[in-house]
């Protein structure tokens, strides 16, 4: 959890493009949807006992991203400013950190050296979920590797593990008084027979094991006042959320999760509310190797909490620099453009505007 002084010197700079697609006032703990604010710099400021969560895509370092790790300090660039200014910032590390390993029978394969987790810490990432169809892409050795390389560079990770137990496992932090529990899982189904965790083999946190994923969701809300799920899911190339991640979101809200999110299909996804809980399909590619896979448009999903509430939603609408890979916030008519865009996104996820 980052001190107040930070925070303030943080998020003046990034007011301007903050857009708001949920509201609290002070005092009043439902959302309240608006189309824009008035004032972006109030959007963007919090009331005493408030907490921000900020959600990003796909990340990994491969071809254009890689000689970004040259130095780790500035990978990210400068939307390093708008992951650092939440209480907590999360990602999809979507790559095996290890130089072993055997690539296995699937077309793409993507590997990079242990400073990818300097690189995230740097931008103020606090967790990174690798329940992806690329964190064994060399096979349990190189997950073995990236995991014993989180670990050394103080990066939580969720969504694999050496077994079931542990890919299942949530990572449960304290901000603003709030316990909060954040779970990693995937739908996809690529290798899935030989990747999914099991209780004697390695793997990520898949959901055709899917009481064990629910329970893990029902054991995390025993043992935390907020629960996240962020997901690797969806159809590549296809703008809204398929019949079997609708099934799984309403599953998954039923246990207990608060805010469910994801990423994979390369592009962003609607967001909306399931009953109590908030949902957001997809956030799309992040820091990415490949110029114009599917679409450059991108952002960061901004979630503040007060009494283990969700009280507002924002999204910070970024794009993919064709140059570098880097995800740069943009404002102005770029910034509506892309906002738009995702608020359009709602038609098709069957969510509603508000909680119920």
């Amino acid at each position: 959890m980052r001190g107040p002084f930070r925070r303030c010197a943080v998020l003046l700079p990034l007011a301007a493009v903050l857009v708001s697609c949920a509201s609290g006032a002070a005092g009043n703990y439902e959302p309240v949807t608006v189309s824009r604010p008035e004032a972006p710099a109030e959007a963007a400021a919090k009331a005493p006992g408030e907490i921000t969560l900020a959600f990003a895509g796909d990340v990994h370092f491969a071809e254009r991203t890689t000689k970004l790790l040259d130095d780790p300090k500035s990978a990210f660039g400068p939307i390093a400013e708008v992951l650092s200014a939440a209480d907590l910032a999360v990602v999809n590390l979507e790559t095996a950190v290890s130089t072993r390993g055997t690539a296995e029978p699937k077309k793409y394969h993507f590997q990079a050296p242990s400073s990818a987790y300097d690189a995230v810490k740097a931008a103020g990432v606090d967790m990174a979920s690798q329940a992806n169809n690329h964190a064994l892409d060399y096979g349990p050795v190189a997950l073995a590797d990236s995991l014993a390389s989180a670990k050394k560079a103080g990066m939580p990770v969720v969504g694999a593990g050496p077994n079931a137990a542990a890919a299942f496992a949530p990572w449960i932090t304290e901000a603003g008084g709030m316990k909060i529990a954040f779970l990693g899982m995937s739908q996809v189904h690529e290798l899935e027979a030989s990747w999914a965790a099991t209780d004697t083999h390695p793997g990520v946190a898949h959901v055709r094991a899917r009481e064990r994923a629910l329970a893990a969701v029902r054991d995390a809300k025993r043992a935390a006042d907020f629960v996240v799920v962020f997901l690797h899911w969806g159809k590549e190339g296809s703008d809204c959320p398929t019949d079997e991640m609708r099934t799984l979101a309403t599953q998954l809200a039923e246990a207990g999760a608060d805010l469910i999110t994801g990423t994979h299909a390369h592009l962003l996804l609607g967001d909306g509310w399931l009953g109590r809980t908030y949902v957001g399909y997809g956030l799309g590619n992040f820091l990415w190797w490949w110029n114009d896979a599917y679409s450059n448009d991108t952002g960061v999903l901004r979630v503040t909490l007060r009494d283990k509430k969700i009280v507002r939603t924002e999204f910070v609408p970024t794009y993919i620099s064709r140059d570098t890979g880097q995800p740069l916030p943009v404002t102005g008519a770029e910034a509506d453009r892309i906002t738009a865009k995702f608020a359009a996104l709602r038609k098709c996820t069957g969510l509603a505007d508000q909680p119920s």
